[in-house]
């Protein structure tokens, strides 16, 4: 577990999440900032057991958004402590399964590793319809929390918050960036500090990531926490995300580039056709030039253990005494005979009894 700031600690679970333990500076009261993927329930309560008291509990927990990454455990935990789930309203929709998010952009341009994987990512939604209540929609202080401000920072999803700290200049990001590089899987892993976008593949209006970044750049944040990365404190915090906001790395390729995917408060109301995905075409090339080659290698194979065995063959017809004693055993003065039952009979006292093709009895 690493602080952030005074009252502000970040708990990283399963490599690459985190979420966070924030006290809201009465004695013992305190709110959890998302829950991670999930089956991680268990880890979070007994790391607030360890931070805080056994038995403690949060007054509220707090998504900065719904995917899954983020509210994962978001039921278990709530029916566990018995508290409320706090989200924006236009995460609502997401939240008690009447919507799902769009589907993330495999093509983007520099997704790196993330964007391969997302291929593989189910459609999310969760059903937290007698758990979730609604946060205020302005950027106003959220409930629990009198010293942060509530910061809307759509882009990554429709709703999603982040929370500033003005006093000590601290920052949750969420998604809205992040300070690993979101681009490479292992730095993700590894938590190497690298202030970068966040989840380029679910970055449905890239138009509103950029204003997102530009928004939190201009608080000249002292101290970081997001949803994925390092905690990153001190000049380098304000300075990184300054230089994310003047060089944002707009992309030129993909699904929601030049024409986003539109959501109100009922969910999706409109997705642009997807791009062309070249690689499941790419890997089927790949694929049939692999099998070509393990085949043509076989077939060689083959065919020089059949050259082999034919060199065997040949070479064993010049030399086998049978097959000389069968056609010109006649020809042989050798003392033996046929009888009339067709047997060769040997001479001398034992008298050896050969049968044409075989040995006799």
């Amino acid at each position: 577990m690493k602080q952030v700031a005074p009252g502000v600690h970040q708990l990283t679970i399963q490599r690459f999440v985190n979420l966070y333990f924030v006290e809201t500076g009465r004695s013992g009261e305190w709110v959890l900032v998302d829950t991670g993927l999930p089956g991680a329930a268990k880890d979070i309560i007994a790391a607030a057991n360890k931070l805080f008291y056994p038995g403690t509990h949060p007054e509220a927990i707090i998504l900065t958004h719904g995917h899954m990454d983020h509210a994962g455990n978001a039921r278990e935990l709530a029916e566990h402590w018995k508290v409320p789930v706090l989200a924006h309203p236009l995460e609502l929709p997401f939240l008690t399964g009447k919507a799902v998010y769009p589907p993330a952009d495999p093509t983007v341009e520099k997704g790196g590793t993330l964007a391969f994987v997302s291929r593989f990512f189910p459609p999310q939604s969760f059903q937290l319809s007698d758990l979730v209540q609604a946060l205020p929609t302005a950027d106003t202080d959220p409930p629990f929390l009198p010293d942060w401000q509530l910061l809307h920072v759509p882009g990554h999803a429709p709703g999603q918050i982040a929370l500033f700290r003005e006093k000590d200049r601290t920052l949750l990001g969420a998604d809205a960036f992040a300070t690993a590089n979101h681009e490479s899987v292992p730095a993700l892993l590894l938590q190497v500090p690298c202030i970068s976008v966040a989840g380029a593949p679910f970055n449905y209006n890239w138009q509103q990531v950029r204003e997102s970044v530009e928004k939190l750049a201009a608080l000249r944040p002292e101290a970081i926490g997001c949803g994925h990365g390092p905690v990153i404190q001190g000049a380098e915090a304000a300075e990184g995300l300054s230089a994310l906001a003047r060089n944002f790395p707009m992309p030129t390729r993909g699904r929601y580039v030049l024409e986003p995917a539109r959501i109100d408060e009922t969910g999706v109301q409109f997705v642009p056709p997807a791009a062309v995905d070249t690689l499941p075409t790419k890997l089927a090339v790949i694929g049939a030039g692999v099998g070509l080659t393990i085949t043509a290698a076989a077939l060689f194979a083959a065919k020089k253990k059949n050259n082999r065995k034919a060199g065997r063959k040949k070479q064993a017809g010049t030399y086998t005494y049978e097959s000389g004693f069968e056609s010109n055993y006649d020809d042989y003065q050798t003392g033996y005979g046929v009888q009339e039952d067709g047997r060769v009979v040997g001479p001398g006292p034992s008298r050896p009894e050969w049968r044409k093709g075989g040995v006799g009895d």
